[in-house]
């Protein structure tokens, strides 16, 4: 992002028991999270909030693709986030090694700006505008 970056970590796993019929039909949360994901939760999350004490957002329609142009030599990953009120977030992230993030980061911004890419629009991460848009419904 344009005057900083952003760093993610994710907990990947196949859900306990299948999220539509979970979700509509009200059932407990914390079966859709493998043992390692509800212990990690436990781990971090605030006292006195479970899984199940969780309200679910969504959905959001994101189409993603994974690509590698051969004038970058690495992964890029392009993500589409498409909001209920038509607003949008396109967002393109790569991965490094932390050694390497200075360099990944100016020849990403070389790359993007050679192909017309403008890096001075609003920067809005899709996670908390999705956070953002959702938790206002709920109140």
């Amino acid at each position: 992002m344009p005057g900083g970056y952003v760093c993610s970590a994710s907990m990947k796993g196949k859900p306990g028991s299948d999220v539509r019929e979970t979700v509509a039909g009200g059932g407990p949360l914390r079966k859709l999270f493998s043992k390692q994901q509800r212990a990690f939760y436990a781990d971090h999350a605030p006292d006195g909030v479970g899984l199940d004490d969780l309200s679910v957002l969504g959905p959001i329609f994101v189409l993603k693709l994974k690509f590698s142009p051969k004038q970058l030599e690495r992964r890029l990953v392009a993500e589409l986030w498409l909001y209920p009120d038509g607003s949008r977030v396109l967002e393109l992230s790569t991965k490094c090694a932390p050694s390497e993030a200075f360099q990944v980061a100016a020849e990403t911004r070389v790359f993007l700006a050679d192909r017309g890419v403008d890096l001075t629009g609003e920067q809005q991460p899709k996670t908390r505008k999705a956070l953002d848009f959702f938790s206002a419904e709920l109140t």
